[in-house]
């Protein structure tokens, strides 16, 4: 699963839990039950304003068991450790901090080994993509492993652009002399397009995003 899907996931969950939680204690605090006339469940959590949202049964049901409190700390550190995790994982950058290149040393020679940033090969595919015709703005990212990368392009076009023959340009040009310069048998990439709306009496240079 990639980040960004697991960053929706996450977001989706944690944002149905508050809402439903928040539903729960303002249907309570604001006496809407009785207002309405309506008889909610018996263990329902919250049902007026004088009740609180944790009964002193609910409490102190399972305190005289061995195993309540090793869960009762385990599992809001598990919560802790795990929503840190997460944040920290927006902070750092989502792919490699460069690419390794291929770099056999010959027989008696010390073995270097090569590096380049990843910012360098996505400007270099960024400077050539946006000289394709009818491309009006490019974003290029490169993540996956520093011996396995892999190219994110996103391309806004032109309203009348050949989206086939851009394609092909794209793949036997930026791609491919990146794959070349790179020294790699392959370089996997994802390519988006999105087509800009038509500009009336306005020109605007393309530019790299």
């Amino acid at each position: 699963m990639s980040r960004r899907a697991v960053n929706r996931t996450v977001l989706a969950v944690v944002g149905l839990l508050l809402l439903v939680g928040g539903a729960l204690v303002l249907l309570g605090g604001l006496d809407v039950y009785r207002r309405l006339g309506i008889t909610p469940p018996s263990r329902w959590p919250l049902t007026s304003p004088d009740q609180p949202v944790l009964s002193t049964t609910s409490r102190t049901r399972w305190t005289e068991q061995g195993w309540w409190w090793p869960v009762a700390i385990a599992v809001p550190a598990l919560v802790l450790v795990g929503g840190l995790w997460w944040l920290f994982s927006q902070l750092r950058r989502g792919g490699p901090a460069g690419v390794d290149l291929p770099s056999p040393a010959a027989p008696g020679q010390p073995h270097y080994a090569l590096h380049v940033r990843s910012r360098a090969v996505e400007d270099a595919i960024e400077t050539e993509a946006i000289a394709l015709p009818d491309v009006d703005r490019v974003t290029v990212r490169v993540t996956g492993a520093a011996r396995r990368p892999e190219v994110h392009t996103a391309l806004r076009l032109t309203p009348d652009a050949d989206t086939a023959a851009l394609v092909h340009a794209y793949r036997t040009g930026p791609v491919e002399h990146a794959r070349h310069s790179l020294g790699l048998t392959s370089l996997p990439a994802e390519l988006r397009l999105r087509v800009a709306r038509p500009r009336k009496n306005r020109h605007k240079t393309p530019r790299v995003r």
